[in-house]
């Protein structure tokens, strides 16, 4: 039998028809680094990062877009890649306020720049995701300087008008990530590509603020994007560098059963991320609730003991007490006015186990289908 063969780095791979030279590389463990390449979506070449080099092509091209055909040769860190890459590196670098000490100034110029950065983002401190930006990640891979690039201003103003997401244009590299994960993975149609030339931006429903469009904030524009565009409006973000634990979960809001990664700090979440992309059923897409709905597990108003009434106040009791007081009441109730007079309430906000057991108590025990649950975030 016939195989599909080609050549990368020496190694000799097969492939599927119809795959790319990146999907190749990345199922061989072979890195080739992009910034706009978001997996099962279309490809947009819009990064030019992901450039390799096929011995008898006249240009280099981009793998993410480039299918994979018999006997190629390919090249993914030749000499003329790392320069190609350097490049656009570079000017994706001097494109935004990106701040995280790569950029390469005179010291005048430089401390104007970092003081125009502070007062954009309201904060004395680098980006907001420094140490965990993709940009800056593949700068210091491939030592990157912008010395004698010029400064590009952003005209767009940071958008802080919802509590979720914090949109910073002027860190956004128009990759399209975004994008693809709004209309092609969540499908959503929340925002798009507006404007030209040095005017484009990603724009919401009319270039509305995200309060204002259609966008129902599941935050899969949050968690693709490579660089400090997008941001949770949460502690995380301050707290990024103190000691914190991954711990991977499933989400409890609804049936469907999605995994999630937990980020814990001090026995108490902070962020939360879609598990990994390959992992069913949600892989990695979540919904507002299940990407945002943490910050009640933690909260001072929590009660940790039962509180009963006595003399007409809320006074605490042992488990046994409030169970046995609670017991007796829905009895007597029942009892005098028939199990159709009992209504049960439960949360979203509790497991689907604990959601079940309350059913199974209502239908059978108490004999009545008054059950319901509030479903507020």
């Amino acid at each position: 039998m016939e195989h599909n063969i080609i050549t990368i780095n020496e190694n000799e791979l097969t492939f599927e028809s119809g795959e790319t030279i990146l999907e190749v590389a990345q199922r061989n463990q072979i890195d080739i680094p992009t910034l706009c390449h978001l997996k099962n979506t279309i490809p947009t070449t819009t990064c030019r990062i992901c450039l390799v080099e096929i011995k008898g092509y006249p240009g280099l091209v981009e793998s993410c877009a480039t299918k994979a055909e018999q006997d190629m040769i390919i090249f993914t860190e030749s000499s003329k890649v790392i320069e190609a890459r350097r490049d656009n590196i570079s000017k994706l670098l001097a494109s935004g306020n990106h701040n995280c000490a790569i950029r390469d100034f005179d010291t005048t110029d430089w401390t104007s720049f970092q003081m125009g950065v502070l007062k954009n983002d309201g904060k004395d401190e680098l980006c907001p995701v420094w140490g965990d930006c993709e940009l800056q990640n593949l700068a210091y891979r491939y030592q990157v300087k912008t010395r004698g690039m010029p400064l590009n201003e952003c005209k767009y103003e940071t958008e802080r008008a919802n509590p979720f997401i914090i949109r910073d244009f002027s860190r956004c590299i128009l990759c399209g990530r975004c994008v693809k994960a709004c209309r092609e993975i969540q499908v959503n149609n929340a925002i798009e590509f507006g404007y030209t030339g040095e005017d484009r931006k990603i724009i919401a429903k009319e270039d509305a603020a995200l309060k204002d469009s259609n966008c129902v904030f599941c935050g899969e524009c949050l968690q693709v994007c490579p660089v400090g565009a997008l941001i949770p409006d949460k502690s995380f973000r301050d707290g990024r560098f103190k000691d914190t634990q991954k711990v991977r979960t499933t989400c409890s809001f609804c049936g469907v059963g999605c995994q999630m990664d937990l980020f814990v700090q001090d026995n108490k979440i902070v962020k939360i991320d879609g598990a990994d992309i390959d992992l069913p059923p949600n892989n990695a897409s979540l919904c507002v609730k299940g990407r945002f709905g943490y910050e009640f597990v933690a909260s001072s108003e929590r009660l940790t003991t039962p509180l009963i009434k006595k003399n007409g106040k809320q006074v605490q009791a042992s488990w046994d007490e409030a169970l046995d007081l609670v017991a007796k009441k829905l009895s007597s109730i029942k009892n005098e006015f028939g199990p159709d007079s009992i209504g049960v309430l439960t949360s979203a906000r509790i497991t689907n186990e604990d959601n079940y057991i309350a059913h199974k108590f209502t239908r059978a025990v108490l004999k009545t289908n008054n059950i319901d649950h509030c479903a507020r975030l």
